[in-house]
């Protein structure tokens, strides 16, 4: 999670990476324990959080680093969070 300029917590995205080859589970890992997922078509689908622009540069890198080809890089929502977001107070409520 990274902090906005007002001090609110930004949950991370959730971003989803598609390589053509497969790729071992064992990779996991490597890739700070993102999901990966093979497909039946010779790619593999790696997804997970991203916390900020720098992690995405790094995640990329690494994906370089492998030499198999990048074939999509998708953003899917922000990561799910078992925390609560506040609930907003409504000035109208109850009038």
């Amino acid at each position: 999670m990274s902090d906005t300029p007002t001090g609110q917590m930004i949950p991370p995205e959730r971003y989803e990476f598609r390589i053509k080859g497969h790729l071992d589970p064992r990779w996991t890992t490597w890739f700070d324990g993102m999901t990966l997922t093979t497909n039946s078509d010779g790619t593999t689908d790696i997804e997970g959080p991203v916390v900020d622009q720098a992690g995405l540069h790094g995640l990329l890198s690494k994906l370089r680093d492998l030499g198999l080809p990048l074939l999509s890089v998708t953003r899917v929502g922000p990561a799910l969070s078992t925390r609560q977001p506040p609930h907003p107070i409504n000035p109208y409520q109850g009038e």
